[in-house]
């Protein structure tokens, strides 16, 4: 079962769209809001596996949306919907990380090829990066491919996508010294942004392992 969040304003259609995929196509559940700042909402609280969202709606937008959710999830699919989609739409779309354009109006039998073809690239990425899992210490689990950082008391943080890049780097490069200007070069612009991050990053950590991960930054 598919579990899909669909993002609409326009009442008639959100009822089209969802009868199309959970009775002519089966195989999904559908859930809905009709604003952005819903979307978030649900996000938050249920464990979906791709959003569809239009892009001008009240209260919140659909780039809006995108751009918060993109601030903890790098990884589900997002598809943004429009009956106008101009090439300054669409490259903004993609610069805030939505993963494809379906143009109004559309078919649901369209918009299920495109979900497969989302999920099936995801599921090929996470097969890829099963083993991108690391142990920090004696209390700590990083989940690379998720971006999450977990303790054996069970408690997680979701990161950032560029604050678990930076995590990754060092723990692939354990015992080793990386260079600051290395990683400004690959993941910041500044080096005040850079601080920020990792400061935030290490109060996550407790003392023991922030010094071991630290031993190997320079």
């Amino acid at each position: 079962m598919i579990k899909l969040l669909l993002v609409e304003d326009d009442a008639n259609l959100c009822y089209i769209i969802r009868g199309g995929l959970e009775d002519m196509i089966g195989g999904y559940e559908v859930m809905t809001a009709s604003n952005g700042e819903e979307g978030l909402k649900i996000w938050k609280e249920q464990h979906l596996d791709i959003i569809i969202s239009d892009i001008e709606m009240p209260v919140m937008d659909g780039y809006e949306m995108v751009r918060r959710i993109r601030e903890t999830d790098g990884f589900i699919p997002i598809v943004f919907t429009s009956g106008r989609v101009s090439p300054k739409d669409v490259v903004k779309g993609y610069e805030l990380g939505v993963n494809n354009y379906i143009k109004k109006p559309f078919l649901a039998e369209e918009l299920d090829a495109h979900i497969g073809a989302l999920l099936k690239m995801k599921r090929g990425m996470g097969a890829a990066n099963e083993s991108e899992i690391y142990r920090i210490g004696e209390n700590y689990t990083f989940d690379a491919v998720h971006a999450v950082l977990k303790h054996s008391s069970c408690v997680q943080k979701t990161m950032t996508e560029r604050e678990a890049k930076l995590l990754q780097m060092l723990c692939k490069k354990k015992n080793e010294l990386v260079r600051r200007d290395i990683i400004l070069s690959r993941l910041w612009d500044t080096e005040d942004d850079f601080l920020h991050h990792v400061v935030s990053m290490f109060l996550l950590l407790d003392l023991e392992n922030c010094l071991l991960m630290m031993n190997g930054y320079r």
